[in-house]
């Protein structure tokens, strides 16, 4: 019997993807393993297993479809023996898809209004505004049909010359069409902000399509800043200690055959493990909140934070207390290649108690970080840079390099938060006190 091969939930969070890629074609045989696609979420590209065995009868999907939902139909799976032709009616499927599949076309501009100006707003009798082009503002003028009862079908709502051309003077305003949700929409008591392209000549700019990720991106962190009420604490760290200490270790690296350091340690290695030890000694840090309890964690599981030319992800190294210095660096090197290929599973990238993000190696001086649920803490790390610093009423020069930590106020208290970022900088100014 003909059975469907279903969209796939690649993580716990996941709820539609891109089929980016098939690899099997109609009439292709395959059996349980086989990797059928390649599926895109909004961290990774992940390949598709076939849970049983058949013949790919029809595909339903083509590669590159995106905002596939988990659970739509993307292909018909034959039994043995079966003919394509036992595929009779897949129009419930199709339907399904239609439904599944988001074909996300920009709205075309107008060819009446070529500049901003043409969306300018016109007053309306209860005060409030609306937009027309100036070509259907001045039919409308001529025909004598008030602007305020019709309902635009361009951009945005935007009144064209097609709308004024079809209605009738005194026509009552017909039932406007689903508008695309704006910044805000949804949110009680905040009212939307204006789609940007309403505020700028057309031409004048190019658009750039969201993908998964950036859509990903705006909304986890949209929720994360609206819901959870961030507060932030800031202490100013000596670098002079573990400057000198990298320099040593990294000088003792053992070389190989081709002469290269077995390791090289970096600043935010340091910074990743005195954060775990920081976490272990601070346990009402480690943790995430939930509507009914908070999550205390046993292990601290650090994220860090990679940028991307396509977005952010934050893989985490998990039990990070237990890892050395070297284990470390290594392992983050490699979450952020496989990141950058978009070959992090959600394992690696998803959970985790706490995060560093650090965009020192850029210059700078420090700034704050929204947190990443359901994680409790963010730290953001600027630039060590040298600094006139006073000791015993002299003025020396130190490398001093500013860590503000973002925290959830449901779950760190101030004070607790504050007692966090002193450990961490007793482990940041002093090295040799994490191996006590």
């Amino acid at each position: 019997m003909a059975t469907n091969i279903l969209m796939p939930a690649l993580s716990p969070t996941m709820e539609e993807g891109k089929l980016a890629k098939w690899l099997v074609k109609e009439g292709d045989t395959v059996k349980s393993g086989d990797i059928l696609a390649e599926i895109e979420t909004d961290k990774a590209t992940m390949e598709f297993e076939a849970v049983d065995e058949g013949k790919i009868g029809k595909i339903l999907v083509p590669e590159g479809s995106e905002g596939v939902k988990v659970n739509a139909p993307i292909a018909v799976l034959l039994d043995e023996g079966e003919k394509a032709d036992a595929v009779v009616d897949i129009s419930a499927a199709m339907k399904d898809i239609g439904a599944a599949v988001k074909k996300e076309v920009p709205a075309a501009p107008t060819t009446e209004a070529p500049k901003a100006a043409a969306a300018a707003p016109a007053p309306k009798a209860d005060g409030a505004r609306i937009f027309a082009s100036p070509l259907a503002k001045r039919i409308a003028s001529e025909k004598g049909i008030d602007l305020s009862v019709l309902a635009g079908t361009g951009p945005r709502g935007r009144i064209v010359k097609s709308d004024v051309e079809s209605a009738k003077p005194g026509a009552a305003k017909p039932a406007a069409a689903a508008a695309p949700a704006a910044g805000g929409a949804g949110i009680p008591g905040v009212a939307p902000l204006p789609d940007a392209r309403l505020l700028y000549p057309a031409g004048s700019y190019e658009e750039t399509p969201h993908d998964s990720m950036r859509k990903a991106i705006a909304k986890r962190l949209t929720s994360a800043k609206t819901l959870i009420p961030h507060y932030y604490l800031s202490v100013d760290c000596n670098l002079d200690a573990l400057m000198a200490v990298r320099e040593k270790m990294n000088a003792a690296a053992p070389k190989g055959k081709d002469k290269a350091p077995a390791y090289k340690l970096s600043v935010n290695d340091f910074i990743m493990k005195a954060s775990a030890m920081a976490l272990m000694k601070h346990p009402d840090v480690n943790a995430s909140w939930t509507d009914t309890a908070i999550l205390r964690h046993k292990d601290a599981d650090v994220g860090v934070a990679v940028a991307l030319d396509f977005g952010l992800i934050t893989p985490i190294i998990f039990k990070a207390q237990t890892k050395g210095l070297v284990e470390i660096s290594n392992e983050v090197k490699t979450l952020a290649a496989l990141a950058k290929e978009k070959k992090l599973k959600p394992n690696q990238y998803e959970g985790g108690g706490f995060s560093v993000s650090n965009l020192g190696m850029y210059g700078i001086k420090s700034f704050t970080s929204i947190i990443n649920p359901p994680q409790s803490c963010i730290i953001a790390v600027g630039a060590g840079e040298e600094r006139p610093v006073v000791r015993a009423g002299k003025v020396e020069i130190s490398t001093i390099m500013t860590v503000t930590m973002s925290a959830d106020h449901r779950v760190v208290d101030g004070g607790t938060g504050a007692k966090f970022l002193a450990t961490l900088k007793q482990f940041i100014e002093e090295p040799a006190s994490m191996l006590l």
